[in-house]
This record gives C-alpha cells, structure tokens and sequence, in this order.
C-alpha cells in the first residue's frame, strides 16, 4: 500500500477552462473545442470563431485536493489509470486527467512523480475541481472532498445516490430541490394558518371544515396544468405554476373575508400540487436508472423543509389577529426561487426528444396503461383513505382521549416526527438495491400497522409504537412516490400522474368524513382508524403481487412506445 498525505485549498476561480453558457452558470472545457462545437448539456453556450466568453463565479471556489505518495512502480501505474469512483475520468495528456462524468463543473487530476535510488516513486498528485450542485454544495464539500483524497475501486458511497451523477442531473436535481422547499411551504400554509383566520373573520369551525372541503377541488386545476405539461413542456408549467402559486397565495394575505381567502387558496392549492408533480416528472426523466427513487427521497426531504419553514414562522400569527397573513406574504419570495431555478433548468431531454413525435398506441399497450392506472389509482385511493384521517383526527385524539395540553402535543410531534426524514433517505436507497416492491410493501405494512397501535396503546407504547409507524413507514415513501412517473409514457405522464393524485383526493375526503361518522357513532377514534388500516394491507399485497419491479430499468424499457 502506499503512503500518502492530503491536503485541500479553496481558491476563488481562474477564467481559465470556463465560459459562460448563456444561463447564469459556467461550463467547464476539459479540453480543446472546435470553434463552432456545441455543448452536449447546453445549447446555448457556443464557442464562438472570436473566442468564448470568459468569467467567473465570484460566488464559488475551486477546490485543491493535494496528495502526496511513495509508492512502488505498480502502484504509481494504478494510479495512473483514470478514476471510475466519485469521479469517471477521461485521459487528456501524459499524467492529465478531466472530466468524464461526475457532479463537477470543472474537473482536472494531474500526477507528478520522482523516481528514488530506492526504487521507490515520489508522487504529488493535484486535483481541482469545482462542484455543480447549485444550493446544496455546501452539503457535500466535504464528504466528495473526501472521496477525491480516498480513490476506491468504484462508486459506491453511503451518501451518495447508486449511480454516479452528471453534471446535468445532479445540477438538475439540486434547482428541482430549491423549488419543492417552495412548493412544500405553499401546500402547507393554509393547514397551518386558517384557524386563526377562521378567528379574524368571527367564523367556527364549520365554516373551517367547508373551506377544507372547498380546496380539495383545486385538483382540477392541477389535472388542467398537468395535461398542459404534457403538450407544451414540464418546464415553462413549471414556472406558470410555481409563479402563479405564490402570487395566489399571497393575495390570500390580502383577503378582506374567508370567501376571498378560501377562493384564492383553491386555486393557489391546486397550482401547488401540479408544480409538485411536474417537479416529480422532471426528477424521474433526467436522472440515472438507479437513481430515480434516491431522488425522490431527496425531493420528499426538501418538501418537508418547506412545510417545516410553514410551521417556524407560525408564531408570527400569535403578534396580533391580523398575524396570519404575514404568513400568506411570505410566500412572495418563493418567486424569487423559482424564477431563479427556472432560468438554470433546461427542458427534459426526454420530453424534447418525444414532443413533436405521434404516439399511435398498440391495443397492449393501452390495456397496459389501464392495468398501471386502476393500480396506482387504488393504491394511493385506499392509503389516502387511511393516512388523511390518521393525521387529520391525531391531535383531536391525543387532547381528548389521552388528556394531552398543546405542550404535550407538540413534544409528542416533534419526538415521533422530526426522524422521519432518516426512513425517507433510507428508502430511497433500499428501493434502489433492494427493489421497489419489498421497499413500499415494508413501508405501507409497518407504518400502517405502527399508527394504528398509537391510537390503541397509551403511554410510552403510544409513543414508540407512533415513533417506528412514521420512520419505518417512511422507508416506503421513495418506491411509491416514483411509481406514477415511471410507469407512464411521455407523452401522458402528467395526465396520469394528476389522474392518480385525484383519486388521492377522493380517498382523503373519504376518509375524513368516514371516520368522522364512525368515531361520533362508536365514541371513539381508535376503532374507526383500524378499521381503514386493512386498506394499506390490501395495497402492499397489490404492490407484491401486481407492481412492476422497475429498480435500475430505463423508462423506455417500462414504456415502449418511448423507445
């Protein structure tokens, strides 16, 4: 084994081997262009016959890794062969090497070795590099410098999703991330804040019921968005929804009575759920076969943060009576995010490619299509049939059965939800090595299973039982989530996946109003929440028996008419 020392510097960045692409980012050149030459990634950047232009990112740094050997000959030849770990290398000159894959903007490894009377080699190797991963860089500087220190034998990093990222996907997947912050804050605000409305405008708690009712039917707003996305791009919906989300949302601040307020969220509402969803879409079409539930765990991490964001800046609310609305104000500056985001994220390659083809679809496949639409369809039917009152009626439980105050509901909250992002993350990679279906069927049974019991026990078994239901729970969460975008083609997978979300709804309401009937009616919650646990057994048995395994398939093998 060799012996060797590293070190690392941040530089700010040279003009050298970057130009300006033409979307606020810069593009690494990793070798001589061909005047003309189009980027692969973007088709915007061209190197021009009078040069490209140069600049750097003030707001960025280069990172030097330095590492310093003594090693034998053989040793120094591994080391010369290109990188096939966090990085792909590609040889550039002798003892040079750039990029060929990886989540860097710009990448170059050079070796310079010194033979010794002893047989033995001294060598410094160099790498420099500059990551593109836009917002969340941060949070893996140091783990990627690491790895760049450390060479292994292959890609295989317990932070790291299964496959190896490109630039282009792993730039994607960080601006898809910032917009569902946003998206989860929007989807979150009216939850949060319309009891304290429902007090401004001297309204109870029926007229708080109605307009939960009400907003449900923004879901055809996002079957009309979705559909768009079909025809006219994910991306320029993306930026219509998101937008025009924020803009509602924040009109809602203004609302002189609920009917305003109510109106402007059921709009606002179903804008967010599509941009959810297009978010989804776009994830699945850019990233690597065996990388595509990883993301969505991620995805599912950023939503909850900006439902998080929704509940810290709930106290604002208790300053005055007014309060609320600062909330709904707030909102204003998810535009800025998402414009933002939109300017850097290029349409989805599969969708370019599929846009202006005519689909004419075989008899299998529509039956096909059918069979995956009345599965995922019943699916999420039945587990929102469950879930929805599970959450909905929690609180009312623990006050009025288990004589918990509002302190003692928010520890429980915070003690048994706060780890639930360990079993998204956890799922998201075991959907990938271990297979979707033995994923969201451990998931769907156990946290069925968990929260039933938390409305059956009490004391510490309530809080354990809770505790594992929403972790373990959890796990299953990645597989279900990218089931709907992967088993549909392009040019229907907006249409589909809004279809699916509708039956969502329905089964939410459903659940909502049978569990309100059958608690009034057996006096208890308990009974009621178990009775609708047999629906999530029945959708992991559907998931067992009748779900595609689609774990490191590309979509076009799940889709053929996409080939």
């Amino acid at each position: 084994m060799p012996r060797f020392r590293s070190e690392y510097r941040l530089t700010p960045p040279s003009d050298e081997g970057h130009r300006d692409n033409g979307d606020g980012d810069d593009e690494a050149i990793d070798g001589p262009q061909q005047i003309g030459a189009q980027p692969e990634d973007h088709p915007s950047g061209w190197v021009t016959p009078s040069g490209v232009r140069i600049r750097a990112v003030a707001s960025e740094f280069v990172t030097v890794v330095r590492t310093h050997l003594e090693c034998t000959d053989a040793e120094l030849a591994e080391r010369r062969e290109p990188r096939v770990d966090i990085v792909a290398e590609r040889a550039v000159d002798t003892d040079e090497w750039g990029l060929k894959e990886g989540p860097f903007r710009s990448y170059r490894r050079t070796i310079n070795a010194t033979a010794r009377p002893d047989g033995r080699n001294d060598v410094v190797e160099t790498t420099t590099y500059r990551l593109r991963i836009p917002v969340w860089g941060w949070l893996f500087a140091w783990p990627i410098r690491r790895a760049i220190a450390n060479r292994q034998e292959q890609f295989s990093y317990w932070w790291a999703p299964p496959d190896r990222l490109s630039a282009h996907a792993a730039s994607t997947l960080g601006l898809l991330c910032a917009v569902q912050i946003v998206d989860g804050y929007l989807g979150t605000v009216l939850t949060q804040t319309l009891s304290f409305a429902i007090d401004e405008f001297g309204r109870g708690n029926t007229a708080q019921g109605v307009v939960f009712g009400i907003v449900r039917f923004g879901v055809l707003v996002t079957l009309i968005m979705s559909f768009l996305a079909d025809r006219r791009g994910r991306r320029p919906l993306l930026l219509f929804t998101g937008v025009s989300s924020c803009v509602l949302t924040f009109l809602g601040g203004l609302s002189p009575n609920l009917v305003s307020l109510g109106g402007t969220q059921l709009v606002a509402r179903g804008l967010s759920t599509a941009l959810g969803i297009l978010i989804a879409i776009m994830a699945v079409e850019e990233m690597p076969a065996r990388s595509r539930a990883w993301a969505a765990s991620v995805l599912t991490m950023s939503a909850g943060l900006g439902s998080g964001m929704a509940v810290w800046v709930l106290p604002l609310a208790d300053l005055s009576v007014r309060g609320w609305r600062a909330i709904y104000l707030l909102s204003s500056l998810g535009i800025v995010v998402i414009v933002w985001a939109w300017r850097r994220l290029p349409e989805t390659r599969r969708f370019t490619e599929h846009a202006e083809e005519q689909i004419v679809l075989s008899d299998t496949d529509r039956e096909r299509r059918r069979i995956r639409f009345g599965l995922l369809g019943a699916s999420l039917l039945l587990l929102a049939l469950f879930a929805a009152p599970a959450s909905g009626f929690h609180n009312e439980f623990l006050r009025d059965e288990r004589g918990f105050s509002g302190v003692d509901i928010t520890v429980f909250t915070l003690v048994t939800a706060t780890p639930i992002g360990i079993g998204v993350l956890i799922g998201g990679r075991l959907s990938e090595t271990w297979g979707r279906r033995k994923t969201a069927a451990l998931g769907i049974i156990s946290g069925a299973t968990g929260i039933t019991l938390s409305f059956v026990f009490a004391g510490p078994a309530m809080w354990a039982a809770r505790l594992a239901g929403n972790v373990i729970g959890a796990v299953g969460v990645p597989a279900m989530a990218v089931y709907g975008p992967e088993l549909f083609g392009t040019h229907d997978r907006g249409r589909a996946n809004a279809l699916i979300v509708t039956a969502g709804v329905i089964g939410s309401a459903l659940g909502l109003v049978s569990v309100g009937w059958l608690s009034d009616h057996w006096d208890a919650i308990a009974p009621a929440i178990a009775l609708l646990g047999i629906g999530p057994l029945l959708v992991a048995l559907l998931v067992l028996t009748r779900f595609p395994e689609t774990a490191g398939a590309e979509l076009e093998e799940l889709n053929p008419e996409d080939a």
